[in-house]
């Protein structure tokens, strides 16, 4: 019978802060991608919106493959200056460049500027945001402290997605630019926060040791992985809250303008609402994991999830002679708001709970295989996250289906903002439906994970 395992020493938040630095430029850079460059490549510079679903759609498919081989080039890395700052440092001047091109790009740049660029930011996101995900799965091995690391790991992420909504409200109200101005902006911030957090978070996390790196003959051992039940409800899960949040944030600007007809300022605004209350929510589903475990936490967000969302969508405006009534000045904008606040608690919890799940597979696979496929994991995770999102991407494609045209906004016909209003909040709402129930009855709970444990001890191979 294996013995319980050793207490995990709690870890100084004073480190977590600073691992959790270089998340301000990553995840600044990571909004756009999915939500800001899309719709401005269509309606700013000038590609034609059905091929910016292609280029997108694409890259996150060869993304399936690109990032197990760049998780196995990572697991099997050794040099003095560790595993994960080596592949983070090479990758930010990558990533630095990409931005620059993406960000400063004029009107009239082609699909092909487009696609090569993004192919290049791509590679560098990959290999900088696998390297701190994985880092992040070996500070600690205890089940609980896991879910406290991705918490602050998460919410530096919404710290980074609210500085970047901030800059187009502050470049245009205090009138440095316009739209296409304040796109510059972010890249401008993105390329300047990248060395300045990479350094804070270099100088004071540790890395601990590596463990045992893949036997190189097994290169296509990893296909076997799929195999688990545990990765495979992980998987199903990641993809479906995926699709959930890229179809939300990929239709968000076009919902409520078209939808709801509100202006570019007032869409903002509602966007940063969303992600404040994603911040305010970090903290308590990483709370919740405790109390119920990670996996009982996630099925309660995803149900929550969906429920908010749908209630956002056909019952908000529903609310608006209510608030009228009640005497609310501005009372559309002050309702939205409020929605999209109670969808937005629910924003943190996919990212961080997920991670937090995958860091202990990892310790099942290396338990049972007897080696370190953490980098690899994670960047199936990570290709799983992609998938879903560029899926997602390919709502702007069915929305040209439906006929629906970006310049026309709430001009489109009825038929049009139906599908609209249907693929913002019902396809979403039916993906986090089957992500939850892909999670009843996972089998990788708080107890099993304690006999992982104990057992990697016993081996001496603990992390």
């Amino acid at each position: 019978m294996t013995s319980a395992p050793s207490p995990a020493k709690r870890l100084p938040n004073r480190t977590l802060a600073a691992f959790s630095a270089a998340c301000l430029p990553y995840a600044a850079l990571g909004l756009p991608v999915y939500v800001t460059l899309p719709e401005f490549y269509a309606s700013h510079v000038g590609v034609d919106l059905a091929l910016v679903g292609v280029i997108f759609l694409v890259i996150r498919l060869a993304d399936i493959f690109v990032d197990p081989a760049l998780g196995m080039v990572i697991d099997r890395t050794h040099s003095r200056f560790g595993r994960y700052r080596l592949w983070m440092g090479m990758a930010a001047p990558v990533l630095m460049l990409a931005v620059g091109m993406l960000f400063m790009v004029r009107p009239g740049a082609g699909g092909a500027y487009l696609a090569i660029w993004l192919i290049v930011m791509s590679l560098g996101f990959s290999v900088s945001l696998l390297s701190q995900v994985s880092w992040a799965s070996t500070l600690t091995s205890d089940y609980d402290q896991r879910s406290r690391i991705y918490g602050w790991w998460q919410t530096a992420n919404i710290v980074g997605v609210l500085v970047v909504l901030l800059i187009p409200a502050l470049v245009q109200n205090l009138g440095l630019g316009d739209y296409a101005s304040a796109v510059r902006w972010q890249g401008w911030f993105i390329i300047v926060a990248l060395p300045l957090t990479l350094v804070i978070t270099f100088a004071f996390t540790p890395e601990p040791k590596a463990g045992p790196s893949p036997d190189k003959g097994t290169r296509f051992a990893y296909l076997s992985l799929f195999k688990l039940p545990v990765l495979q409800r992980l998987l199903t899960a990641d993809l479906m809250l995926g699709i959930a949040r890229g179809v939300v944030g990929a239709l968000f600007f076009y919902f409520f303008e078209a939808v709801q007809g509100f202006q570019r300022a007032e869409t903002s605004i509602l966007l940063l609402v969303y992600f404040v209350a994603g911040l305010a929510g970090a903290p308590v589903w990483s709370a919740l994991a405790v109390r119920m475990g990670k996996h009982g936490a996630l099925i309660l967000a995803c149900v929550y999830f969906a429920a908010t969302l749908l209630l956002a969508a056909f019952a908000g405006p529903v609310l608006v002679p209510l608030a009228e009534a009640a005497g609310l000045g501005n009372a559309e904008v002050v309702v939205a708001g409020l929605m999209v606040a109670l969808v937005g608690l629910a924003f943190a919890s996919g990212d961080l709970l997920l991670r937090a799940m995958m860091a202990d597979v990892a310790d099942q696979v290396r338990l049972d295989q007897g080696e370190d496929r953490t980098g690899l994991l994670f960047s199936i995770l990570t290709a799983t996250s992609k998938l879903g999102y560029a899926v997602s991407v390919m709502t702007f494609a069915g929305l040209r289906l439906t006929g629906f045209d970006p310049t026309l906004g709430g001009a489109n016909s009825e038929t049009a903002l139906i599908w609209l209003q249907i693929m913002f909040a019902g396809l979403p709402a039916l993906c986090l439906v089957v992500g939850a129930w892909a999670l009843w009855r996972y089998p990788l709970d708080q107890t099993r994970h304690a006999e992982i444990r104990a057992a990697l001890e016993a081996r001496g191979g603990a992390g």
